[in-house]
């Protein structure tokens, strides 16, 4: 099914699913911004600009979320495409892409991203606190389909809790506040719950290149990080 309105192309590519964000989807932006500072936003739009895109780039966000970072990459001049499974995270992206100054058209699919096979399309696949909602099977698997979905030589970019360093004080506390928002998600949405996952290790597994990381603070703690990787031309 395929609906085109001013502002938005919609796509449906999934039967009915239970909506696990139907409750606490609404309050995500909300959630994010009382649990990091607004650490949590600035991290997700970190890779967005114009070093790294250009206009008529095509880039992929997978489960945009409220998607404020998919905003910005079409406020730039690209040509966005977002994939939530989610309705109801989709339905509050609408309103964000609503509230935005300029007219954007992005494309909106909703869609298991496993089942969304457009591969080598994109010069820019996104997934920004998305990867840390599966178990560590499913996060490699779904990785991997992001980079799939990439072009050769695109840029893969992977926002997320950052994994524990420094001394043993600052690995306590990124693993003590790492599981305040796992468990939380858990007991909202059921998501999985495990480790901190070392992305930039699992992206160098399936060919990437690590060009660039951005971290972001909780006061004085490295809580996030943004990963920029590209794959092989």
């Amino acid at each position: 099914m395929k609906n085109a309105t001013k502002g938005k192309v919609s796509e449906n590519k999934k039967g009915k699913t239970k909506d696990k964000y139907r409750f606490v989807g609404p309050a995500y932006d909300l959630l994010s911004n009382l649990y990091s500072g607004r650490s949590i936003h600035h991290c997700k739009v970190a890779m967005i600009n114009t070093d790294n895109i250009r206009k008529g780039d095509r880039i992929l966000f997978a489960g945009v979320g409220h998607g404020l970072d998919a905003v910005r990459a079409a406020e730039i001049g690209a040509n966005v495409t977002v994939v939530d499974l989610s309705e109801t995270m989709l339905k509050q992206f609408r309103q964000n892409l609503k509230q935005s100054s300029a007219k954007l058209k992005i494309r909106q699919v909703h869609s298991d991203i496993l089942e969304f096979n457009e591969f080598q399309k994109y010069d820019m696949v996104v997934a920004n606190f998305f990867l840390n909602v599966f178990d560590r099977e499913t996060m490699v698997r779904v990785l991997e389909q992001l980079v799939k979905l990439g072009k050769p030589g695109a840029k893969i970019v992977v926002g997320d809790f950052s994994y524990p360093s420094g001394n043993i004080v600052s690995r306590g506390f990124k693993v003590l506040y790492w599981y305040g928002a796992v468990l939380f998600f858990w007991l909202t949405a059921r998501n999985a719950v495990h480790n901190i996952y070392n992305y930039p290790e699992h992206m160098e597994q399936l060919g990437l290149v690590i060009q660039e990381k951005k971290h972001y603070r909780l006061g004085i703690i490295n809580c996030y990080w943004s990963v920029l990787g590209q794959k092989p031309a």
